[in-house]
């Protein structure tokens, strides 16, 4: 089976409901002792936003209206990270153009290590306070998983990986992928947000006993 998720690694939910879909992942495996491949594909929360880094903190207060609504915002995502065993540092996050690192990750699916990448993106992000639109930042975090850091920094310097990221985009756009995280298994079943981990083990068991051709749809 393959699942497909789209998410953008600056956005919370998408972190958060990776550590639910793992959990649920593993509690499907465990059982059926099937093979899961899983792939991260692109989606850009803010593609209008700068290079340069800001602090995540005047973004949200632009975006809810306010420092109080702002601060209700990240208390919210940053207990709910707790609960899945996630430190979030919003109070040092740098928000940052993501399509550098959605580029790198397309060059990481090539080498086999895309996996590795996006949690260390994610990570860097929502703990460490990194702005991962730099590109000697994102080379690093590409050498800890296995990229060849000259391969990595030619990449990122090129065109390399904007087509596939383009087409990615416009799949989503396409097929009404309009919140993420949205993992689509199979290319038959949708399933939207951060789920509780027993809803995907019922969807990855729900597509596996079931056949049918490549076509989107919502699950039940």
């Amino acid at each position: 089976m393959l699942v497909e998720v789209w998410s953008d690694v600056v956005c919370p939910w998408c972190y958060i409901g990776k550590r639910r879909f793992e959990a649920g992942l593993s509690e499907y495996t465990a059982a059926t002792g099937d093979t899961v491949e899983i792939r991260y594909r692109p989606f850009m929360l803010d593609p209008g936003a700068p290079s340069s880094g800001q602090p995540v903190r005047e973004v949200y207060e632009r975006k809810f209206g306010g420092p109080e609504a702002a601060e209700q915002v990240l208390n919210r995502v940053t207990t709910e990270a707790a609960g899945e065993g996630l430190e979030f540092r919003m109070d040092i996050a740098i928000r940052a153009n993501t399509l550098a690192a959605h580029r790198l990750l397309v060059l990481a699916e090539e080498h086999d290590c895309q996996a590795e990448l996006k949690e260390r993106l994610m990570q860097a992000y929502f703990t460490e306070g990194a702005d991962i639109g730099d590109l000697d930042a994102l080379v690093s975090y590409g050498a800890e998983v296995g990229l060849d850091p000259e391969l990595a920094r030619g990449w990122l310097q090129s065109e390399a990986g904007r087509t596939e990221v383009a087409e990615s985009l416009e799949f989503a756009a396409a097929n009404g992928l309009v919140s993420v995280p949205t993992y689509v298994f199979d290319r038959r079943v949708a399933v939207p947000g951060a789920q509780p981990a027993e809803t995907f083990t019922r969807i990855l068991e729900r597509v596996a006993a079931t056949e049918g051709p490549e076509q989107l749809v919502d699950p039940d």
